[in-house]
């Protein structure tokens, strides 16, 4: 049976088509992709992402714990800031990447991605058996939180209408705790559009009330309910990675252009530190770069990529979509470091046909246009 957010029967009341999402039951467009694709873009997008897990370490040694458990340095972080960190596993390979939030001294609130969330919690529950230093609490808390993220330039307008909290002093990759619509809530300006907006921690059984409130503020300024089919558009015109698509378990950090969150020089061990400093130091083999059709084909997940001269098989696709924004396929692939070079052409077999792409800066999407 499908798990269901705290939301499914609104999500069936305004017309929002369902679909099986990792085992949960969750609306993948309502209006339409392209509507709600640019509602975000230019007004406001509502969605629904209860489905992520959330999880508490707390308590004494959580700081050094934390630190040893993720690939950033933890100890930067001041109260009410949030960092994208990764959990490694020994071999160096991302097991998720994640949000890790500091709500105080020694209390921290990881989201990670809802497929991976049995798998995060038992990963950091055997890491902390096996460590030794001193054991903080941890706890799975995600059937407790309902998440709404509410993203585009008019969110902290609309928002606002329902907290005493002042949003405009919450700093991208800050947090407050606060109230909405007298509810308790972790109110966090991070995003995964490209756009500005804040996500929403609520008690799972308040999600109701706050989303139709919001609704209502808001569709007089264009806000929209979306699916997770647009959240996909745009987080690939923005090249962030997914879970199962650019990042996996065999995949090292480095790979995948995260070496900004992987803080070797940091204070203490972490888990697969060893080998992604052997990484650094040998070099990577192979790049994440994004591509763009000079052409109609449009790239999918595990499509091959060939040379200029379509003699050398040099990679796969990861992630591809037609770019609402931009009006032309784009697509993410992980290729031979050989060919990475902004304008190098390349080769995409879609189907049984090839069809040309070029090697083009990231993001695909900025706001000026």
């Amino acid at each position: 049976m499908l798990k269901k957010t705290a939301l499914n029967e609104e999500h069936r009341k305004i017309g929002g088509k369902m679909v099986d999402f990792g085992g949960w039951d969750l609306p993948v467009q309502y209006s339409g992709l392209m509507a709600e694709h640019t509602a975000v873009r230019n007004d406001c997008g509502i969605f629904d992402v209860s489905h992520m897990g959330e999880i508490m370490i707390e308590g004494n040694g959580s700081l050094d714990f934390v630190n040893f458990l993720t690939t950033n340095d933890a100890s930067k972080l001041a109260i009410e800031q949030a960092q994208y960190s990764a959990l490694c596993n020994s071999e160096g390979g991302i097991v998720d990447d994640l949000v890790v939030y500091r709500l105080g001294n020694e209390k921290f609130f990881l989201v990670v991605n809802a497929s991976n969330t049995d798998k995060d919690f038992e990963h950091i529950k055997k890491t902390l058996q096996n460590y030794s230093g001193i054991k903080p609490s941890v706890k799975n808390l995600s059937t407790e939180f309902s998440q709404i993220a509410i993203q585009g330039r008019k969110a902290e307008s609309i928002l606002q209408n329902l907290t005493d909290t002042k949003l405009e002093e919450i700093k991208t990759y800050w947090c407050k705790e606060g109230k909405v619509l007298g509810s308790n809530a972790v109110i966090a300006r991070t995003g995964y559009t490209g756009e500005d907006g804040f996500e929403i921690y609520i008690p799972w059984n308040d999600a109701p009330k706050i989303w139709n409130a919001l609704l209502e503020v808001g569709k007089p300024v264009g806000l929209l309910p979306c699916g997770l089919g647009a959240r996909d558009t745009l987080r690939l015109e923005m090249k962030y990675a997914l879970y199962g698509h650019e990042l996996n378990d065999s995949t090292n950090p480095l790979e995948v252009g995260l070496g900004w969150v992987t803080k070797l020089n940091k204070s203490g061990d972490f888990i697969g530190k060893d080998k992604i400093a052997a990484l650094k130091e040998s070099g990577t083999k192979k790049s994440l770069v994004g591509v763009k059709s000079l052409g109609r084909g449009i790239p999918r997940q595990g499509y091959e990529v060939y040379s200029s001269d379509q003699s050398k098989l040099i990679g796969n696709i990861t992630s591809g979509t037609s770019s609402p924004s931009l009006k032309y396929p784009i697509g993410v692939a992980f290729i031979d470091k050989n060919f990475e070079n902004v304008g190098t052409h390349l080769w995409v077999k879609v189907r049984e046909d090839f069809h040309e792409f070029e090697v083009v800066k990231t993001p695909f999407y900025k706001k000026e246009q």
